[in-house]
């Protein structure tokens, strides 16, 4: 939507533009000549205002942008992305614990997260911890189901079952930002933000650092036991570093994070009193990437990108203190090499076709007892069409995948994987209406962790294939046609029924801690559901105000035996039937006001026993911030309370969430 919005404030400043510069004109005609006023001619140059209709897409897709974002309670792309609708969170409690998202319940490592079109990847376990991205660098947050289908994408945009588009900001002049938080649970947090363009080119630098003791307070409360404490082992101190330049079709990245953070495990080791977990992690992780698009002749484009990673990951326990559990202290080292080309062809203006070669080299290198280095090829190839004539707009795409897993023979390594997915998409827009439908299948390979890890991975472990079929309808209203005086107005409905089939579903369950998971197949998984969005946007003078609503219906569904009545036909563990958000965003001048409602249904979460639920829960988030100019600088301050009503809740069984907190931010910015 916000798209739209901008490209109807480019149209209505082009036409106040044109009638300025028509009266101009006329006006200085007719005083230089006077009398001849009705018979004077004055030429002036052409002056052309067009209006382009709004973009739909075929992906059912959803996107927080500019200011909405910015007014959000959030710190992180995780607390972004539970906004949008189909979206689970996963986050095992504690300031610094792990947060990664399910999109439809198709699991986290169908999850495709770019940075500027290029995917962040994880060879080890698939999952990209979303928690260690801000949003203070970011200019807009997508989400889509299917594909996104540009002209130019690689191959590795169509091998996700969904994708997440962090979007960075290009700077339009010189500024720098500075950022003073502090919030609860002795939390300090501070960031710095330059920007510059200069002669063509443009670029940022982002930093922060953060400190938390992270000693919530939590109330446990089971059938059992009823009890207050502590969060204990839960500090996290972290730096992060990221640069970016840009110029016309040209982007580059540059990324680092360290942290230092303490595991506090699930509360039943707190209860039992036998000891304190003591677990500790450090992350270092590091990229460095770069693109370019342009175009040979007229209807030609291509695109290329380039990435390093190198991730380094230790995880102790072995501490005097810890008698109860096992002692390791293990180190994992992780390095990946990318590269992709793709070429379009346009022969007419709505009809392309493109080609696209991904490769991508993984190094995974750990010190555990019997773990040798592993090394893994994954190459993709894509073909694909798209055209988009009077209305009608199709695309339809193969996708080759091969991946090759190298060990020492003593170990072995998996068979190799080769495999051809298809997705094809349709839509229709008469007026402001869409109507879409598409299909996809998708194939993906267990990861390094599934495959290899001591006492933990199964060679034997089957690949995953998902198959996904989708129905909407979008509706999209401004007000151009209408004369409201000093008023916009802009609103966007969308709705889409969904079924999703996976055969052998590879699932981890966190059953023996935070960081050692267990791997299953599921055999056969069937999920239907409902996605439904709408979102306004009305300004009118120095008031402006925002509305977004989703809700999720689904029902993901154990099928694998008839004859297992226990299990046959219930539900996937953490998958909600139902949830919902309303966010609200009101604004005067400098002032602004946002409160935000999520409702998260029972889930259950073991398998072994369909009568374990997570009980639903409510969490109310408010904010309000201001900002004042002083000259050529800004000063800003911000209050933030997060869980008003201090609901007591949890995403995974044992890991309790923070209750009722605050955050007080103080700005200023050149």
């Amino acid at each position: 939507m916000h798209c739209g919005l901008n490209t109807i404030k480019n149209y209505y400043l082009r036409a106040i533009l044109a009638i300025v510069l028509a009266f101009v004109v006329k006006t200085n005609a007719n005083a230089q000549n006077p009398d001849n006023r009705k018979d004077s001619v004055k030429q002036m140059n052409e002056v052309m205002v067009t209006y382009k209709r709004p973009v739909k897409t075929i992906a059912t897709s959803q996107t927080l942008s500019g200011a909405d974002l910015q007014a959000l309670s959030t710190t992180s792309v995780a607390d972004a992305l539970k906004y949008f609708s189909g979206v689970q969170i996963k986050d095992y409690g504690g300031l610094g614990g792990l947060k990664t998202v399910n999109v439809r319940s198709l699991g986290a490592q169908h999850v495709g997260v770019y940075v500027d079109g290029i995917r962040i990847t994880n060879a080890q376990n698939g999952t990209v911890d979303l928690g260690k991205f801000s949003l203070s660098s970011m200019e807009s947050v997508s989400l889509y189901n299917a594909n996104k289908l540009d002209y130019c994408q690689s191959a590795s945009e169509y091998a996700s079952g969904a994708t997440i588009y962090l979007q960075t900001r290009r700077p339009t002049r010189d500024s720098l930002a500075v950022q003073l938080r502090n919030a609860s649970f002795s939390t300090w947090m501070t960031k710095l933000n330059g920007q510059f363009d200069w002669r063509g080119w443009q670029g940022f630098i982002d930093g922060e650092y953060c400190t938390s003791r992270g000693d919530y307070p939590f109330r446990y409360h089971s059938e059992y036991e009823d009890t207050v404490g502590r969060r204990a082992n839960s500090d996290i101190q972290y730096g992060r570093i990221e640069a970016a330049l840009f110029k016309g079709g040209f982007s580059s990245h540059i990324y680092y994070y360290d942290s230092d953070r303490g595991c506090p495990g699930g509360i039943v080791r707190r209860l039992s009193d036998k000891y304190t977990n003591v677990g500790r992690e450090w992350d270092r992780d590091f990229f460095v990437q770069a693109s370019y698009q342009g175009r040979f002749y007229k209807k030609l484009l291509f695109k290329t990108n380039t990435k390093y990673t190198n991730e380094y990951l230790r995880y102790c326990t072995d501490y005097p203190e810890n008698q109860n559990t096992a002692r390791v202290d293990n180190h994992y080292r992780q390095q990946d090499i990318y590269g992709a080309i793709c070429v379009a062809y346009m022969p007419w203006s709505w009809l392309s076709v493109s080609t696209s070669y991904d490769i991508r080299y993984s190094i995974l290198r750990a010190d555990l007892k019997r773990f040798d280095d592993v090394k893994r090829v994954d190459q993709k190839q894509v073909l694909a069409a798209q055209m988009n004539h009077k209305g009608i707009q199709a695309a339809a795409s193969l996708l080759h995948q091969r991946y090759n897993d190298f060990t020492f023979a003593h170990v072995g390594a998996a068979d190799p994987l080769d495999r051809w997915t298809p997705a094809v998409s349709l839509a229709y827009t008469l007026y402001n209406i869409t109507l879409r439908g598409w299909y996809k299948e998708i194939f993906r390979a267990p990861t390094l962790n599934d495959l290899y890890y001591t006492q933990v991975g199964n060679r034997n472990l089957k690949p995953e294939y998902t198959k996904q079929w989708n129905l909407g309808v979008e509706y999209h209203l401004d007000n151009s046609k209408f004369k409201i005086q000093n008023s916009k107005l802009a609103l966007d409905i969308q709705c889409d029924v969904y079924l999703n089939k996976i055969e052998n579903r590879i699932v981890c369950l966190p059953l023996k801690g935070t960081y050692t998971w267990s791997m299953m197949n599921y055999g056969y998984t069937f999920c239907r559901g409902l996605n439904a969005t709408v979102k306004g946007h009305y300004t009118r003078g120095p008031w402006s105000a925002s509305l977004l609503t989703t809700l999720t219906w689904q029902r993901d569904l154990d099928r694998t035996n008839p004859e297992d009545e226990d299990m046959y036909d219930k539900p996937i563990c953490y998958s909600p039937t139902l949830s919902t958000g309303i966010t609200a965003i009101i604004g005067w001048r400098a002032l602004q006001f946002t409160t935000s409602y999520l409702y998260v249904g029972e889930r259950m979460w073991s398998k072994a026993d369909p009568e374990d639920i997570l009980e639903p829960y409510h969490n109310v988030d408010m904010k309000l911030s201001y900002t004042h100019p002083v000259g050529k600088t800004s000063l800003g301050l911000c209050l933030e309370v997060c869980d008003v009503l201090d609901i007591q809740y949890e995403h995974i069984p044992r890991y309790p969430m923070p209750g009722r907190n605050y955050k007080l931010t103080l700005s200023f910015g050149i």
